[in-house]
């Protein structure tokens, strides 16, 4: 089930970044090393083994859609007048 330890360059790594996760979620350890020098480790998780047996064991079921899109406030353009409140008085007194 579970694969050996494999070694990868920094620079390697940053280019082929999705296949060395999809390396350590099989079980495979990675050894992230820089100029020679093991540095870090790149292994799997267990709670992503977790949420798989609990697909599997029909416990939870994987999303049905994409995620809707975050809301974002809109801003308003700069120099727009707003209504001033005690605090933003404050700063501007403050920045005198």
């Amino acid at each position: 089930m579970y694969g050996g330890v494999m070694e990868v360059s920094v620079s390697k790594l940053r280019a082929e970044l999705k296949d060395w996760i999809d390396a350590a979620r099989r079980g495979d350890e990675v050894v992230i090393t820089d100029r020679g020098i093991p540095v870090a480790r790149l292994s799997a998780i267990e709670s992503a083994d977790l949420i798989t047996r609990l697909q599997s064991e029909g416990l939870i079921t994987p999303p049905s859609g994409e995620r809707p899109a975050a809301e974002h406030a809109t801003r308003e353009p700069r120099g727009a007048s707003k209504p001033q409140t005690p605090l933003s008085g404050l700063a501007r007194r403050l920045r005198r």
